[in-house]
């Protein structure tokens, strides 16, 4: 049967109000006329009161004020469309999201308005970001993979000559070279590890991140003296499918980064709960903090905001997390403390 639609019969308001893309209309001193129902829930707001004849930098961030000012003039003064750019907005509860914008005139009796075409691309930008990630680590992978292997090698020919001096003409020097060297072929172990884990042929299997926490926790109680945990767990009994061992190690890592940037009396708090598909870990802690610049720089091999370390545990931590088709952020104060924030689908 052929069907066919006529323009006659198409409520075309219903189909702007409806429209996958949010729409507005903009008047010259950026208040806003029209929002359709996705702005709404774009914006993160319940009623069209919230937002008609409110201002549109009131939602755009300020970085985006005088790029926005400039095209909405050119689209009032010169009636020409605006072309597609990437924006970001604040939503009403204080998020941010990445859009992308593109406006054209409007035309409403003598009137010339602004119509905004906003579509949400956060998660495409997440994606490009998880994307890039994963090639900087892998090319970072490879690079340390062949160092440690090229570093290694003459190390093992000094171990050799050093045990044979030991066994000659015993020094404590010798014990201090032997110790240190210890410590030289650690960090070369864990660099390997990191460009390629001994767990990589591990299988997948269900996991109860809660009971494998509470484990974890047990490890740590010689240290806990002088630090108070608070496990909150909801929904515990979800489980995810991923490798154990690795995860295990991951967070291992973590509650041990949490405990050693606590310097002296302090609290550490970690989190279990499920979201939108997700299994959300949380581990707090109120230590010292990372100054805002460092943060972007977290999960790099040799970065570390400690004095002696080697920040491979961090890079391990986010090469788990990726791998499972997660994602981690960080939040930190200086002076009151960090959060990693690890998000895990359930399969």
């Amino acid at each position: 049967m052929d069907i066919r639609i006529q323009s006659k019969d198409i409520d075309f308001r219903q189909l702007i109000e409806y429209s996958l893309n949010s729409i507005l209309i903009i008047e010259k001193e950026g208040h806003i006329l029209y929002c359709n129902k996705v702005c709404l829930n774009l914006l993160n707001v319940a009623t069209h009161e919230e937002v008609l004849d409110k201002s549109w930098y009131r939602f755009l961030h300020p970085d985006f004020h005088d790029v926005f000012k400039e095209r909405l003039k050119r689209v009032l003064e010169e009636q020409e469309a605006a072309e597609l750019i990437e924006q970001r907005i604040i939503r009403n509860d204080g998020e941010f999201i990445d859009i992308e914008v593109m406006s054209a005139p409007y035309y409403l009796g003598d009137e010339v308005f602004a119509q905004v075409i906003i579509q949400d691309i956060t998660h495409r930008k997440l994606a490009e970001k998880l994307l890039n990630e994963g090639e900087k680590l892998s090319a970072i992978g490879q690079i340390a993979a062949g160092i440690a292997h090229e570093v290694k090698n003459p190390l093992t020919t000094v171990k050799g000559f050093l045990q044979l001096l030991k066994e000659s003409r015993p020094h404590s020097y010798l014990d201090i070279m032997e110790t240190e060297l210890e410590k030289a072929f650690n960090t070369l172990q864990n660099l390997l590890q990191v460009s390629k884990p001994d767990l990589d042929d591990e299988p997948f299997v269900p996991i109860d991140i809660c009971k494998e926490l509470a484990s974890l926790l047990f490890l740590f109680q010689g240290r806990l003296y002088n630090v108070e945990i608070e496990m909150d767990a909801i929904d515990s009994k979800r489980l995810i499918i991923g490798k154990r061992n690795l995860l295990l190690k991951a967070l291992f890592n973590l509650i041990k980064n949490a405990l050693e940037a606590v310097e002296d009396k302090g609290k550490i708090k970690i989190e279990h709960y499920f979201d939108e598909g997700y299994i959300h870990i949380k581990v707090s802690d109120t230590g010292v903090g990372i100054p805002e610049e460092q943060l972007k720089q977290l999960g790099n091999p040799f970065f570390s905001t400690k004095n002696e370390g080697t920040g491979l545990g961090l890079t391990q931590v986010f090469a788990t997390i990726r791998e499972h088709r997660g994602t981690i952020s960080v939040q930190s104060i200086v002076g009151k403390g960090t959060t990693f924030h690890i998000k895990l689908p359930l399969n």
